[in-house]
């Protein structure tokens, strides 16, 4: 076979692989389960872990840095308040959050089909967030530009198993630090219709993302809906820090949601032992979901865990190692318990390119995430070399899980039509199913199609050159930006958009912290 007959051949694959990405999961904004969590501990483990969150908050303390507002806030519901600490008596945090927070929200998209709904049985998934790097077998990796975050940001619109655009997918370096956000914002609302994150950097920052949503849908609409999601990472161990808290105490004052996820890697940011840093998760978490209630009761809130682990020879970061499953296990639990949507899991790894080592770590978080019961999946596609980098063809990988684990969460089909009597008494004995008539009618949604494995046959896989799944990877985001459209948007509010960012940048030099 030639070269030329044999890219053509090629390409018809990869745009057929294109299209069964786009027509095999469901076109519902977000997964609604149908299958059981699974329970690692019993009621009395999970009481036992609540009551060492309470003597951590009681006796040792959460530090909150440089921020007044939530020392004062504190003092006023009854907490102790030494210096920066503060002493939380027994029970204050649980009860403020299951007074106000709600057990699920939905937040709004540009396009009401997108909308999500966080919370209860359903699952949400979003990329990868905060690479500085991107990589990709033609270039290798490199700094990311803001035409990376933009290509990311077409990558997840395309795909029908991420539910929400996500938020700093990748760092656009090449934009300065304190004028970035306007281009990320802006970039989530030009090339997608999907729900996005909000920026977190500074408060001014988040309080520019609320402002631009506000052109985008309305004054009063954002005052009284969640169309933003953030993240508020803990400043682990029991701390947090000015930067987020004022992005946090901004968001809240607009009624827009927050993830407040305690950032661990165990045995340097929490103990060694599953209980240790279970226990330190949830301390921290109910502090700063307490925190965001007495700035607006009833401000979107959502638990959030980023749990890994630490070589105890290296000191790296490990990533899909069995400890942090179970943490994620018990943290979902113990979410549910406080009434609260929860965020965890994603296609974590520590590996450096899109091989063996990227693909089970992947899996393994992926797959503890569907059954432990996440809410909002961040880090779902794309995450390599710890969160380092941003990888092209590793992204495509991990949308074809992503979209397994959407069949999976879809349980069982044991209707009629699943049962399939009216096959097994047509075929009968000693016969096959290939020609039935339910097999005809059903063949085409009856199993799950990847997107990039190859299942034919070695001589077959040989004409085709021989490719592994990165290369066939790389192929198919390729295609997928080549025939990107994207989603209309009025032009005015475009307009306005622009003009906003111009004179905002305007206003300030150029800084690069």
């Amino acid at each position: 076979m030639s070269d030329k007959s044999r890219h053509r051949k090629t390409g018809g694959r990869e745009a057929r692989r294109v299209s069964r990405q786009r027509s095999q999961t469901q076109a519902a904004g977000f997964i609604d389960r149908k299958i059981p969590y699974y329970e690692l501990l019993d009621d009395a483990a999970l009481e036992r872990i609540e009551e060492h969150a309470d003597t951590v908050l009681e006796e040792i303390g959460i530090d909150f840095k440089e921020f007044p507002e939530a020392l004062k806030l504190f003092a006023g519901a009854g907490a102790d308040v030494k210096g920066e600490r503060v002493h939380f008596p027994r029970g204050m945090c649980r009860s403020i959050i299951q007074a106000t927070a709600p057990a699920e929200f939905t937040q709004y998209a540009r396009n009401p089909a997108n909308n999500v709904i966080i919370g209860g049985k359903r699952t949400v998934m979003a990329p990868a967030y905060g690479s500085p790097f991107v990589r990709d077998l033609d270039k290798g990796r490199r700094y990311a530009t803001l035409e990376d975050f933009r290509n990311f940001v077409k990558l997840t619109y395309m795909s029908p198993g991420l539910h929400h655009s996500g938020g700093t997918v990748c760092e656009p370096v090449d934009i300065p630090v304190n004028k970035r956000h306007f281009d990320m914002v802006y970039s989530h609302i030009k090339y997608s219709d999907k729900p996005f994150m909000g920026s977190v950097t500074h408060p001014d920052r988040a309080q520019a993302t609320v402002d631009m949503a506000k052109i985008v849908f309305g004054d009063e609409f954002v005052e009284n809906n969640t169309v933003i999601t953030s993240l508020i990472n803990a400043n682990s161990p029991l701390t947090f820090d000015a930067t987020m808290l004022g992005a946090a105490t901004v968001y809240a004052h607009h009624n827009q949601a927050t993830v407040i996820s305690p950032f661990i890697l165990a045995g340097a940011m929490s103990p060694v032992t599953f209980g240790g840093t279970i226990t330190q998760i949830l301390a921290e978490a109910m502090a700063g979901m307490a925190y965001v209630q007495l700035v607006k009761p009833g401000a979107p809130v959502v638990f959030g865990t980023f749990a890994a682990a630490i070589s105890m020879q290296s000191g790296a970061p490990t990533f899909g190692t069995p400890e942090p499953s179970l943490v994620m296990f018990a943290a979902a639990a113990l979410a549910r318990r406080l009434g609260v949507p929860f965020r965890g899991g994603g296609a974590l790894c520590a590996s450096k390119i899109a091989d063996a080592q990227a693909a089970y770590e992947s899996a393994n978080t992926l797959q503890a995430s569907a059954m432990a019961g996440v809410n909002f999946m961040l880090h779902t596609a794309g995450w390599l070399e710890g969160g380092l980098a941003m990888g092209y063809e590793k992204f495509v990988m991990d949308v074809d899980q992503a979209n397994m684990v959407q069949v999976l969460l879809g349980g069982a089909d044991i209707s009629d039509n699943g049962m399939a009597m009216d096959a097994l008494r047509e075929v009968g004995p000693g016969a096959h199913f290939l020609g039935a008539t339910h097999t005809r009618a059903n063949f085409e949604n009856a199993f799950y199609r990847s997107t990039l494995s190859d299942n034919n046959s070695f001589e077959q896989w040989e004409q085709e050159g021989s490719r592994d799944m990165a290369t066939r990877a790389n192929a198919v985001w390729k295609s997928m930006l080549k025939n990107y459209q994207p989603p209309p948007l009025d032009e005015a509010i475009d307009e306005r958009l622009l003009d906003y960012i111009a004179r905002s940048k305007a206003a300030y030099a150029d800084r690069n912290y």
